[in-house]
């Protein structure tokens, strides 16, 4: 059984905010506005000005939503998956038809959403998401199908749990969230008979209230991996001993051991290769969008005489998300055995310092989307006047002001110096307790090879935010 969250902070204990978050409607409360910006999105990325800048749905998706779900994991936690609004539609459907399979038991893990996430990225570059607001109108269009198809199909929260790209995304990086769900007092759990928070409560066969669909059990529940937030267990439990709860960023990535519904992660192949695909994917998604990788990628065009672009990408993808990870962690694990005089295998040693990349890879994220978000931050306030104008031929909400536009860059860069800095010093404080677990006498040997990736992760990251960007056009020309 999991410890007991002292008697710090719990947002659902807060007058007003807490009492709303208590209320068993208030998901549903913040779902539906959502939905309508999401459908909003899909219109006009299908329907509107083909221009990206002048697209709400390419726009949102790309600037604002990307920039506010990274600053809502950092400042608070998994508000998106809490808010999501591909759920509604499915559980609208699971109203009229509930669905009786079961999720295949090969495929409980990660690896679909890995593929998925990669495919994603892969798609971005390919098919320049970016720009292309018809192309973003099809992803939201997917991501509303493909919710609704597996979770009409098989029980629980399957889609969050196994596959949604966007999901594992954000699980990852509420790791460095400052909010939890979790217990108040684990002696109350204890005496309890029911388990409604992870059974749902029933009247008369039918189900009053779910528990948790994704199989986190609070009592042994640790940390926020594979929680999205949506407060089930809050709802169903019967002694009010779940809150949302302060604690320590990155606390649990620090910590080993067994925890319900996602086993050991720092023994689990997929959750390591999730945080090296989320660390280096970001390191990759910020490369792709400079200068010198745009002018390296067309000379190399040029030299070999290739006239399809997905080649040179996939090779790309190679070397950043496969040769590159397996050269550094694989070299980092070595040394650790040398340098601290560790015996276990070097895939053990990748597997539960892999964890440790986390923090740095979500700086990453964080300032790259936090760029484009803080240098583009009025930039929707035109756009949807010119949306509303050639919509309805009238400009209710005022002619389209296209001056406006964000932050100057010589403000955002020492933020985006923040972010990434932030992200090392988790990363090193991560790495610190893996190593003393594996090491106990010589855990700063066992943490040097480490702290000089996360070093090395965190420059590579700064001589991006310093590159000019290239508008990213494709590299051959077509």
């Amino acid at each position: 059984m999991g410890p007991a969250a002292g008697p710090g902070f719990d947002l659902l204990r807060l007058p007003v905010l807490g009492r709303f978050l208590r209320w068993s409607g208030s998901r549903w409360a913040l779902q539906l506005p959502m939905l309508a910006i999401a459908l909003l999105m899909l219109g006009h990325a299908l329907l509107g000005p083909q221009l990206a800048p002048k697209n709400l749905g390419a726009l949102l998706t790309w600037v604002h939503f990307r920039g506010l779900v990274v600053l809502a994991l950092l400042l608070a936690g998994n508000l998106f998956c809490m808010a999501c609004p591909f759920m509604l539609p499915r559980d609208w459907a699971r109203k009229l038809s509930a669905p009786t399979r079961v999720w295949p038991r090969a495929l409980r893990n990660k690896w679909p959403a890995i593929a998925l996430f990669v495919a994603i990225l892969f798609g971005y570059e390919l098919f320049d998401f970016w720009a292309s607001p018809w192309w973003t109108g099809l992803l939201i269009a997917g991501y509303f199908g493909a919710a609704l198809l597996v979770d009409s199909l098989f029980r629980g929260a399957s889609f969050c749990k196994y596959v949604c790209p966007i999901g594992q995304f954000n699980f990852l990086g509420s790791t460095l969230s400052p909010l939890e769900v979790g217990v108040r007092d684990a002696s109350v759990c204890e005496g309890c008979a029911t388990l409604d928070c992870i059974r749902g409560i029933r009247r008369e066969g039918a189900v009053e209230q779910r528990g948790c669909e994704l199989a986190l059990f609070q009592p042994r529940k640790v940390g926020n991996l594979d929680c999205t937030f949506c407060l089930d267990c809050v709802y169903a439990c019967p002694h009010d001993n779940v809150g949302l709860l302060a604690r320590f960023p990155a606390e649990e990535l620090s910590r080993s051991g067994n925890r319900s519904g996602v086993g050991r992660p720092e023994a689990r192949l997929d959750f390591s290769v999730l945080s090296v695909v989320f660390t280096f994917g970001a390191l990759l998604n910020a490369l792709a969008m400079t200068s010198p990788v745009h002018a390296f990628l067309q000379g190399v065009a040029e030299f070999t005489g290739l006239r399809t672009e997905w080649p040179l990408l996939a090779a790309l993808f190679a070397v950043l998300l496969l040769l590159e990870p397996a050269l550094l962690l694989g070299g980092a694990a070595a040394l650790t055995r040398r340098l601290a005089g560790v015996r276990e295998p070097l895939l053990a040693l990748v597997k539960s310092f892999a964890r440790s990349l986390v923090p740095i890879g979500f700086g990453l994220w964080l300032a790259h989307y936090g760029f484009h978000f803080f240098t583009g931050l009025l930039t929707v306030v035109p756009v949807a006047q010119n949306a509303v104008m050639r919509g309805l031929g009238r400009a209710l909400l005022g002619e389209p002001r296209w001056q406006l536009g964000g932050l100057p860059e010589s403000v955002v860069f020492p933020v985006e110096l923040g972010f990434l800095l932030l992200g090392l010093v988790g990363s090193w404080m991560v790495a610190s307790g893996i190593a003393r677990e594996h090491a106990p006498e010589r855990a700063g040997a066992a943490f040097a090879p480490w702290a000089l990736l996360h070093l090395l992760l965190f420059a590579s990251g700064v001589w991006v935010m310093t590159r000019p960007m290239e508008m990213r056009g494709t590299f051959l020309g077509a």
